[in-house]
């Protein structure tokens, strides 16, 4: 845990005690300040008064006297309408921040110069943050990994001279850090995502620009129009800048690193190689990185290889656009897809049908992908994840060339038929573990969501 010594002494109201609002709350109250948090769901606040957490109604609060209200980065900060705790906040001149601002004024404190690395971006920002991590572990580096990624940035050691933090940044939580200054900004895509909450995509984009803006050095890709605009912006007044593109990746040799197939996964690569390189790390330490990353479990992750067949559980595709990125990595795809659909379902997905050898269907999407596909490609509807497991590993077992691939990819939501997509994403790792002669995961890899 980070005590946050800096809110010593200061009155603080907290609201959300999801994850990350309570582990808020630990460090506030373990750094000496005065916190009285709440939330919105009564079974919520029992439960955080019954593990010692002070609770109290902020309604009942005298504002004048509160010094920071800190929001879980969940709860509507602007769009589409202020929190009613925000708008108590706004009406007495009380600053709303959240637990990554608390972070870097801790920083700022303890030690202003220790690496930190701030990663975000609409896609592929997991995958970027563990890679940068995964990097500076081989190379002997002290790493705290966290923030959006899983662990919730104040649970992370504290910050010292040579401890590495590596964090993951929503926009949610850019826009509750005014002061966020990492060593290392990265900025890897923009396109239209929790517009909702941003209001519109101009808006959502200057939120991300933010996290460059501050930076000692800045990374950023300029493979769309949003930043490249960003890019451009930042030349003019920060010379510290670096660009990555993935028409000019090929000087990355990833040959040898089988969990970072695909153009969206070269961009990771490429901001992660660039970070570690700014950071002090040698093109030998940063290639036996890229090569020994066994990749997020979820996100094109090689569970198990059978003979010629591999086995990739893609779960976190949960629309055509994800889903495109990994059957363009492969050929001779045995592709797993279904559930709940989304608009759109797989018509866009057309150009990529060549690829797949067979398709299995399941869940409440499986009709609809069925009509979609009609004679272009071979289909079955399997239903469940088990007999599409069992029917896809039969068939690509039986593939007369190639390296044929059993892919999950749903292309659709989860909520037919699985809790979130890592159930369905360790559905079907069980699946294929329980084939016969299977045997475990290749090195490094796991069934649980890392």
């Amino acid at each position: 845990m980070i005590p946050v010594t800096t809110a010593k002494g200061k009155r603080i109201a907290l609201f959300g005690l999801g994850g990350s609002g309570l582990s808020t709350a630990r460090a506030l109250i373990a750094g000496g300040g005065e916190v009285t948090c709440w939330d919105d769901n009564p079974g919520t606040v029992e439960k955080a008064e019954a593990d010692g957490i002070p609770v109290g109604d902020l309604h009942a609060l005298d504002w004048a006297s509160v010094d920071s209200l800190v929001l879980a980065p969940g709860v509507p900060l602007t769009h589409p309408k202020p929190h009613w705790s925000v708008d108590l906040a706004h009406a007495s001149n009380t600053e709303v921040i959240g637990d990554v601002e608390l972070f870097c004024r801790e920083r700022r404190a303890l030690a202003p110069k220790s690496p930190f690395v701030a990663i975000t971006g609409t896609n592929g920002k997991s995958t970027t943050t563990a890679l940068i991590a995964h990097i500076l572990r081989e190379a002997g580096r002290d790493v705290q990994l966290g923030g959006n990624i899983g662990t919730p940035i104040l649970e992370l050691e504290p910050p010292a001279a040579h401890r590495h933090h590596v964090v993951e940044c929503s926009s949610y939580q850019i826009d509750l850090a005014p002061s966020l200054d990492p060593s290392i900004g990265i900025l890897l895509n923009l396109s239209p995502d929790h517009l909702d909450r941003h209001g519109t995509m101009e808006r959502y984009a200057a939120i991300k620009a933010r996290l460059l803006q501050a930076s000692d050095y800045a990374v950023c890709g300029i493979d769309d129009d949003w930043c490249r605009r960003i890019a451009i912006g930042l030349e003019d007044d920060q010379a510290r800048i670096e660009t990555i593109s993935v028409t000019n990746g090929a000087s990355l040799d990833l040959s040898d690193a089988p969990s970072l197939r695909g153009d969206h996964n070269l961009q990771n690569a490429l901001a992660a190689a660039a970070a570690c390189r700014a950071l002090g790390l040698g093109e030998s330490e940063i290639k036996a990185g890229l090569d020994s990353f066994p990749g997020l479990a979820h996100r094109m992750q090689i569970v198990a290889r059978r003979g010629q067949v591999s086995f990739v559980n893609d779960s976190k595709a949960t629309n055509a656009d994800a889903a495109a990125k990994s059957l363009s990595s492969f050929n001779g795809i045995h592709w797993i897809a279904g559930g709940l659909p989304k608009e759109g379902g797989i018509e866009s997905l057309r150009p990529l049908f060549g690829r797949i050898a067979k398709a299995y269907l399941i869940g409440d999407a499986a009709p609809q992908f069925a009509a979609t596909l009609g004679e272009a490609v071979p289909y079955e509807i399997s239903g469940t994840m088990d007999v599409a497991v069992a029917h896809a590993s039969a068939d690509a077992a039986d593939a007369l060339e190639g390296e044929p691939v059993v892919l999950l990819a749903p292309a659709a939501a989860s909520f037919d038929q699985f809790r979130n997509f890592e159930k369905r994403g360790e559905a079907f790792v069980n699946a294929v573990m329980a084939l016969k002669g299977m045997g475990t995961l290749p090195t490094g890899q796991t069934g649980d969501d890392a």
